[in-house]
């Protein structure tokens, strides 16, 4: 893909998550003309391990949900997704509506961005390999995507 102001101002905004969030981490991702690719990596406290693990409940008298991210201590051991994206949709969102009062960029009725996004927890190398050469690989079959708006 090659970048127009607007597609560099979103991935601007996404290279600073980890500023704003400095549990997270960006991996690959790519800016699509009318959708966006990434990997989020939340990372918890050091000696925290969030992995599921179907043996190590935490006692059934306890008020902790036992499949929340939550440390023994009550904290929140991670930045919670939905606070990542919402941040990042906001920020984009607010840049480009900047954009098109001062740049001229093409104006949107409605939102920008969908009111939801699809979320896939990457279990293991394997897993992340196989998002990663999708994502890479998404430019290449824009020619062929049902959104392309050229598709006929």
């Amino acid at each position: 893909m090659r970048l127009n102001d607007a597609g560099r101002m979103v991935e601007k905004w996404w290279q600073e998550l980890p500023h704003k969030f400095p549990a997270v981490t960006v991996d690959e991702s790519v800016v699509m003309p009318n959708h966006f690719h990434g990997i989020i990596v939340i990372n918890g406290p050091v000696g925290v391990d969030l992995r599921v693990d179907p043996d190590s409940r935490v006692d059934p008298t306890s008020r902790v949900d036992p499949d929340s991210c939550v440390d023994p201590g009550g904290t929140h051991a991670g930045v919670p997704l939905p606070t990542v994206v919402q941040w990042f949709k906001t920020m984009t969102t607010n840049e480009y509506i900047r954009g098109v009062k001062t740049l001229e960029w093409p104006s949107f009725r409605g939102k920008l961005w969908q009111r939801n996004y699809y979320e896939h927890i990457v279990r293991n190398d394997l897993g992340l390999y196989r998002i990663r050469q999708y994502i890479i690989a998404n430019p290449a079959r824009w020619p062929e995507d049902r959104e392309n708006p050229t598709i006929v």
